[in-house]
């Protein structure tokens, strides 16, 4: 099964999402819609509410919170991309110009407060505790990873162990959390409920990993960012961690002086590209990203067979298999 086949399985609710996400985005202050809209309709693929919907599906709910529930994940995936390109100052998101660079920094986090409130008040409405306090603790833990990435930017001594931290915070709450309102939208066990919490936790780890990888492998024209960009914006993660755990002292000192200095031109990022390919870097992120993978996988096996399992097994599948 391909990730197109699952997304055609829940083609009528991802209608849905979009007519609720646009529903949601309204104010009379005409520059939040439209910045809002900048970022959303983009082409993300609404990855985090598909999750949510087929975990809801797996656990026989099928009612109307799915909805406003999608889209306050939605909001708070998208506030906090607009965040984070304020933080990185960057040019490029999904392969067009940036909010930030478009309206400026300040209307960008202003613009990202007002999604996190709105998916707030969302989850208010939906009036489950459970969820209120699944997203709160969430979007706290995310926040976190915000700023404990921001103190060891350029930190060239970054050890896997606080990249990793780094992921979970940042990108893989997000995803279980997706997974997990699902769950307890469709009053599942405790059991079954944890699995899913750990199934998006694995996925969204892998999720990561592969992204930072593909920065080191794929060609611009094929991949919604610049490549290199994590390196100029001295990001450390994962294939350049491992190689320069592997390389030689003299390669090792080179390299990290390069990164520290910010001494990047076309020839010593292409030096770091191929020091990163001959040290084995992409192949160890690749396995990892695979070990959680099948992880995941084998959490799942909770559940019985259905075509809901099947879907969250096709996507498992999808993020190793992404563009190169």
């Amino acid at each position: 099964m391909q990730i197109q086949d699952v997304f055609a399985a829940y083609s009528d609710e991802m209608r849905q999402i979009e007519i609720h996400l646009d529903r949601y985005i309204t104010s009379d202050v005409k520059l939040i819609p439209e910045v809002a809209h900048h970022l959303i309709d983009s082409g993300g693929k609404r990855f985090r509410p598909l999750l949510q919907l087929i975990s809801s599906r797996l656990c026989g709910y099928s009612g109307e919170h799915r909805f406003p529930l999608a889209a306050s994940i939605e909001f708070i995936h998208t506030a906090s991309l607009l965040h984070d390109d304020v933080i990185d100052e960057a040019v490029i998101r999904r392969g067009k110009t940036s909010a930030n660079n478009v309206w400026g920094n300040a209307a960008s986090v202003l613009v990202g407060d007002f999604l996190y409130s709105k998916a707030f008040k969302l989850l208010s409405e939906i009036g489950d505790i459970k969820i209120v306090q699944l997203m709160s603790k969430m979007t706290n833990i995310m926040s976190e990873g915000e700023v404990f990435q921001l103190m060891k930017c350029g930190d060239t001594n970054l050890t896997e162990a606080e990249y990793l931290s780094i992921v979970e915070k940042k990108t893989a709450v997000l995803i279980s959390a997706a997974c997990e309102s699902g769950a307890v939208l469709g009053g599942a066990s405790p059991t079954q409920i944890e699995a899913l919490e750990q199934y998006g936790y694995k996925i969204g780890m892998a999720f990561q990993i592969t992204d930072d990888t593909l920065d080191y492998m794929a060609k611009e024209e094929d991949f919604g960012k610049s490549i290199g960009k994590d390196l100029e914006e001295g990001k450390m993660t994962l294939p350049l961690i491992y190689t320069l755990a592997k390389c030689t002292e003299t390669e090792r000192d080179k390299t990290r002086k390069t990164i520290e200095k910010k001494a990047f031109s076309p020839d010593t990022i292409r030096d770091i590209f191929t020091l990163i390919q001959k040290s084995g870097g992409i192949d160890y992120s690749l396995n990892r990203a695979q070990q959680f993978i099948g992880e995941a996988k084998d959490g799942l096996k909770v559940f019985a067979d259905s075509p809901g399992k099947d879907h969250l097994l096709a996507v498992a599948e999808y993020i190793l298999s992404r563009k190169t």
